[in-house]
């Protein structure tokens, strides 16, 4: 006996097909699978969430830190997280703005001056990290080797 298609569920990303199957769970995660390729794939496929073990609270808690404090040792000190993953999330939240933003709004139900104010902060620190106008440089260019 096969499991039964899901009936409303979205297509499979991988390759487009409607014979998606509900495959176990992850973290509490739901996963599936696609009948037609063979694929699994979890909820958060194509989102800023996608392979992040850590809870969404956690990181927007981390990333408030970090925008009231500006310092990234800062909120290492309060959040427990090292300060390198709390600059991997901040990377991660710029490269994908408009999806984090409506995660902010929808899931969190933030304001949006609160939304705003986070934007503004990353695009200002961001853009000093660049400039050279703070400790840790080499978090600006995730590519680049720090010149220290």
């Amino acid at each position: 006996m096969g499991r039964k298609r899901v009936q409303g569920s979205e297509p499979c990303p991988h390759c487009g097909g409607t014979s998606v199957r509900k495959n176990g769970t992850n973290r509490g995660r739901q996963r599936w699978r696609c009948g037609d390729c063979g694929k699994t794939f979890g909820v958060t496929l194509g989102t800023p969430l996608y392979r992040l073990r850590t809870p969404l609270a956690q990181i927007v808690v981390a990333l408030r830190v970090v925008m009231r404090r500006g310092s990234l040792r800062g909120a290492e000190e309060i959040t427990g997280h090292k300060w390198e993953t709390i600059r991997r999330w901040l990377l991660r939240v710029m490269a994908q703005a408009e999806a984090v933003t409506e995660v902010l709004v929808k899931e969190l139900e933030l304001d949006e001056v609160e939304v705003d104010a986070f934007w503004s902060f990353v695009g200002n620190a961001v853009e000093a990290l660049r400039r050279g106008q703070v400790r840790h440089r080499k978090w600006a260019n995730p590519g680049k080797a720090s010149p220290e």
